[in-house]
């Protein structure tokens, strides 16, 4: 075998990730199970397709010029041996007929290669192509120095274009990929990294920074199962770790530590496989150091959740152009083939062909893995936990018995809202511990609360109360990652958000992205990108978008804004965040930005409410220059005052109409005011006739007693915002951490927004409007719905809200927050300082739902093969290259399998907990189907028939259409059974006044539809950006 083709064939299996054998999960599990056909793919196919081809053809004819040449030699060796010279020269009989037969084919064999150097040239070429495009287990253009070209961008003509390295690609990598890392040893042994809850206090970190930290004495070996578990912390490093691990390098200071203690921990000392397993050697490197299996994985591990994930949205496409612009530029060399002369300009054409036919076949290959990876990506993920927070006022008082007795509820209280029934007040003294607590639900109505502490049949009558449910609901919060989010819940809030606040990460040290070497700044645009496209759907026609940025990123977020969101204007505003300023090498930094992004053509930026400092001034144009009558008659008119109020404005003065002075009296008690200045010159007024009434609750008539005059004052207390915001209410650390830390001392979210910032920006986007749905897909600490509702708080208005937030600080922080905020708007060392008012209580979130979705790393691990779906009436090569995954897939239960749909109550899922560790577990498939229908819930009502649970939902889709959805169990149902079913649908009107019925499963049910096909298409459907 040839080196080439070895060199080649290596590449492959890196491609393929054949390092990744012994890794048994996520896309790694997938792949070892196809690793014998890809294998046998490598090793037999390409190289038997290769070397076939280069025995026919233009290929063969060259490579045969060798075969002539040494025939002709043994021609010429016939008349004399010594007609060559020691170095194989032709010295004697030029001029004979086998002396010239000879030098003709030597011309010839000159020219062109033979069969060996030929299929070296394939090889070569092919190892090249794939080489430059892959790195650390993504397709990505590498960065070549060359003084020739050896890219091709995409360019129409425009007249600025902004293009990256992994441009049309989606960031996948995201914290859901810090749960699971499993291998497999010799001898049978599974060792699992397990990511658990970090154990440190906050007051004793040094540092923002995480690391991975194996928690020791946690270690299990299970004999049984010959499992191995270490546990890992992602988290900073505690006062004495940092000067353990030092200032430098501090992983590779943590992995090594780790490899050298966790061998011989307590727990393995009687595990001779479970310390062979870590202890192995996995390969001896360059230096002859031996790596153990423990310490390749430990890198591997951290080096995985330390660094960027991405699938490209068009593998094929984008290798296939690549290839053609390789074969033009770098094999069809045109000086070369000048040279060469036109007998071999068909060879150089065939190598072409050739070249191409087999690196498509493994674009084709390589294609089908990332497809599926891709398909999984977008695919809408299933909801797999709904639970309700609801403010107490809002409950019926048919439920506070139920509520008294819930223990959970009121520990939960306790704690976050220091409720407690033991103590008396007013309202609870001479009341036993019962009594006590119906009055505290009494007196506090923003009692916020949460349907996880009470039984689904609570849960059930409880929704089922509110008559319009969506419209109830003032808030949404979602744990996932945020391009799943928004996947899910476009059908639903298509062209119905108004504003989009985000605050991303801005790519600074402290908020650094994982992203691959040299491509800080690429990753960080891919990432943004992705999410910005995915949004626009959401825009209502008038929207305003928001997004926070620093110096980092804030010059490459403008280009990539002008390039996603062209239909946008933009500003970009500065906001002095920090006062004190942070010290940098030459400058002390004190500001971020803020891209506000607003429709063309229009005012759509609400006013800034300066009434604690307004401008006042007399309406009459008293700026400088001589503002006379006679340069806007439209601006000369009277003002009609009486009893010192403003009763109207009169018209325009004709020109010959010249008043005695600034005050005129009618008979009626009526003044006429001009502006007409003390010494009696017509002036004018600042506003026309025309536009005058449109401030007309900014002007107030004002007496001076010493002139005796009548004169109009202008109070304006709403500006438009400033480019530059400077005011100390912007202080991140004043109204950011402080506000955070006194509702939640201690918590563990750095770097929150100023409430005010938000605030500011929220009611600038709405244009001053009181209601509006704002949505944040990056949604942090929960600033944005927490400024939300001190808005509604403000004014009464009715504004909702949905956060997006995948961190586990959304159960620590992020929901804390708006059920704190929502009990009470202000607090001091995690307290509340006072009550909501009545007023405040009113217009405080009525229900908040809270939901948490399937990962993307959830879906890998729920893929499952069944052989016996295999398409057999494909070719085996097309099969292999093209459709090997879809079919032996489509049964999998994230892949939707439409017969479980039988149960939907307890269709599960193995899904990632809170502490790393997967469990099997039930999915909302009502809501989530319910999202993907796009249905706005007016009613969600369980029934009853005999035991047989029915979950109905109500609504209107985005459509119009009045629809009834229909859930039940029919696993085994005979005709019979779908007989009592529709006639139980029929007595209790489930289906009133529905122009779309659907149910899962069969039915007799009048004009229903089983959903299965719609939910299938709709969580496959195509992206639309």
């Amino acid at each position: 075998m040839s080196s080439h083709l070895t060199k080649f064939q290596q590449l492959l299996r890196e491609l393929f990730q054949f390092d990744c054998s012994d890794l048994d999960f996520g896309i790694y599990r997938i792949m070892n199970y196809k690793r014998d056909l890809i294998e046998r793919f490598i090793t037999q196919d390409l190289p038997e397709a290769i070397s076939k081809e280069l025995e026919r053809g233009a290929l063969a004819e060259q490579a045969r010029a060798y075969e002539e040449l040494e025939a002709a030699r043994k021609k010429v060796l016939e008349i004399s041996e010594d007609a060559f010279d020691h170095s194989g020269n032709l010295v004697k009989y030029h001029d004979t007929n086998p002396g010239k037969r000879y030098l003709a084919a030597l011309k010839k064999a000159k020219a062109t290669k033979n069969h060996e150097a030929l299929e070296a040239a394939v090889y070569n070429h092919l190892y090249a192509f794939f080489n430059r495009y892959w790195q650390d287990g993504d397709f990505i253009s590498k960065r070549r120095l060359s003084k020739s070209e050896r890219y091709a961008i995409p360019y129409n003509g425009e007249e600025v274009i902004l293009y990256w390295a992994n441009r049309d690609q989606y960031y996948v990598k995201t914290g859901e990929h810090f749960t699971d890392y499993t291998w497999k040893a010799q001898g049978g042994v599974t060792v699992h990294f397990k990511l658990v809850a970090a154990d440190v206090e906050q007051n004793n970190v040094k540092g923002e920074k995480r690391f991975f930290l194996p928690r020791l004495g946690k270690i299990t070996w299970e004999e049984q199962a010959r499992k191995l578990t270490i546990p890992f912390e992602f988290r900073p490093l505690d006062k004495r770790e940092a000067i353990t691990y030092g200032g430098k390098n501090q992983q590779e200071a943590i992995i090594a530590k780790a490899v050298e203690e966790i061998p011989g921990q307590e727990c393995l000392k009687n595990a001779p496989p479970a310390l062979h397993a870590l202890t192995a050697e996995k390969y001896c490197s360059d230096n002859g150091k031996t790596v153990t299996n423990f310490e390749y994985h430990l890198r591997r591990y951290t080096r995985r959740n330390t660094s960027d994930f991405f699938i490209h949205k068009d593998l094929k496409g984008f290798l296939s152009r690549e290839l053609d612009f390789y074969l033009k530029n770098e094999v069809l060399n045109l000086e070369e083939m000048e040279a060469a002369g036109e007998m071999l300009a068909e060879g150089w054409f065939q190598m072409m062909r050739l070249i191409k036919r087999v690196g498509g076949q493994i674009i084709d290959f390589l294609a089908q893995i990332e497809e599926f990876q891709k398909m999984l990506w977008e695919k809408r993920k299933f909801i797999t936990e709904t639970f309700y927070c609801i403010t107490v006022g809002h409950i019926p008082e048919e439920f506070y018995p139920e509520i008294v007795d819930c223990e959970a509820q009121w520990e939960e209280w306790k704690a976050l809202f220091h409720v407690d029934e033991i103590e008396t007040n007013l309202f609870t003294i001479g009341k036993d511990k019962n009594g006590r607590r119906m009055e505290i639900l009494r007196a506090y109505p923003t009692l916020v609360l949460d349907t996880r502490h009470f039984p689904a049949d609570f849960t059930d009558r409880l929704l089922a109360s509110f008559d319009n449910l969506d419209e109830v609901t003032d808030g949404l919060l979602v744990h996932s990652e945020n391009w799943q989010a928004l996947n899910l819940l476009i059908e639903k809030y298509r062209e119905q958000v108004k504003c989009i606040y985000i605050d991303p990460p801005f790519n600074a040290k402290s908020s650094e992205i994982m992203y691959k070497n040299d491509y800080k700044h690429s990753s960080w645009l891919t990432f943004i990108e992705n999410r910005l496209l995915l949004s626009k759907p959401f825009y209502t026609s008038d929207a305003v978008i928001v997004i926070a940025i620093d110096e980092v990123e804030q010059e490459k977020l403008g280009l990539l804004i002008s390039n996603v969101i062209p239909e946008k204007e933009k500003t970009c505003v500065t906001v002095v965040h920090n006062p004190t300023g942070q010290q940098g090498a030459n400058f002390s930094s004190t500001n971020e930005y803020a891209y506000f992004l607003y429709p063309q053509g229009g005012s759509f930026i609400g006013l800034q409410d300066r009434s604690d400092n307004p401008d006042i001034r007399p309406l009459r144009d008293v700026s400088k220059g001589a503002h006379l009558r006679s340069d806007a008659a439209n601006c000369f008119y009277p003002i009609y005052v009486r009893n010192g109020k403003i009763i109207g404005f009169g018209d325009i003065c004709n020109d010959d109409y010249h008043p005695n002075g600034a005050n005129v009296k009618r008979e009626n008690g009526v003044i006429e005011v001009y502006p007409i200045d003390p010494q009696g010159v017509e002036r004018k007024w600042v506003f026309a006739r025309q536009s005058v009434e449109s401030i007309a609750d900014e002007l107030e008539a004002r007496f001076n007693s010493k002139t005796g005059i009548w004169d109009i004052i202008r109070t304006k207390s709403r500006f438009n915002y400033k480019t530059v915001w400077t005011d100390s209410k912007y202080s991140s650390n004043s109204y950011g951490s402080r506000i955070l830390n006194e509702m939640l001392p201690n918590n563990s979210f750095t770097f929150p927004k100023s409430i005010h910032t938000v605030r500011d920006s929220i009611d600038a986007s709405l244009n001053n409007q009181t209601q509006g749905l704002i949505l944040d897909f990056f949604a942090g600490s929960g600033t944005t719905g927490h400024a939300v509702i001190n808005l509604n708080r403000e004014d009464g208005g009715r504004r909702k809200f949905i956060l997006v937030e995948m961190a586990q600080y959304f159960d620590t922080v992020l929901l804390p927050r708006i059920k704190k905020v929502t009990f009470s708007p202000e607090w001091k060392d995690g307290k509340p300082k006072r009550m909501a008012t009545a007023e405040e209580a009113g217009r405080s979130p009525r229900i908040v739902k809270v939901i948490r979705m399937e990962s993307y790393e959830d879906a890998l691990n729920n893929i499952t093969f069944n052989e016996s779906s295999k398409q057999h009436a494909l070719q085996f090569e097309d099969y292999l290259l093209q459709y090997m995954l879809q079919w032996e897939t489509r049964e999998s239960e994230t892949l939707l399998n439409v017969e479980k749909l039988a149960k939907p109550f307890s269709y599960r899922l193995q899904l990632h907990g809170e502490g790393g560790e997967t469990r099997l577990q039930a999915v909302d498939l009502p809501e989530t189907f319910a999202y993907l229908l796009g249905l706005s819930v007016e009613k969600r009502q369980v029934y009853s028939d005999h035991g047989r649970r029915y979950l109905v939902y109500r609504g209107t889709t985005r459509e119009g259409r009045r629809a009834a959805v229909i859930w039940r169990e029919t696993e085994g149902w005979t005709a019979e059974d779908y007989s009592r079913d529709r006639d139980f649908v029929a007595e209790n009107n489930l289906t009133e006044g529905a122009d779309d019925i659907y149910v899962n499963g069969d039915s007799y049910i009048r004009e229903a539809q089983a959903l299965e096909k719609l939910f299938k298409e709709r969580m496959f459907a195509p992206l639309e950006v």
